[in-house]
């Protein structure tokens, strides 16, 4: 499978920088990213609001990993968690 990796920073509620990527698949519109990086946030307890559409931007396509595949058919996206997030990758 074939996805599209959104770049995305939001602030935590304590003024920390959130970076995660958002994987959708391919061809999947920038608004359905975006509405699943806020609900991601909000599933995490962290305010959405902050978010904006331009935090969270198209930054290029590849082929899913297995793990992402299976998250992506279950929910319709997966979260690679970078700086800042509850489980960053190490």
């Amino acid at each position: 499978m074939e996805v599209d990796v959104y770049d995305t920073y939001a602030r935590s509620s304590d003024g920390q920088i959130i970076h995660f990527d958002v994987l959708v698949p391919r061809g999947t519109d920038g608004d359905t990213a975006f509405a699943f990086a806020k609900k991601w946030l909000e599933d995490i307890g962290e305010n959405s609001k902050d978010l904006d559409q331009s935090r969270c931007r198209f930054c290029h396509a590849e082929k899913a990993r297995s793990e992402v595949e299976k998250d992506i058919q279950a929910q319709g996206y997966y979260i690679l968690q970078l700086e800042g997030c509850p489980q960053p990758i190490r």
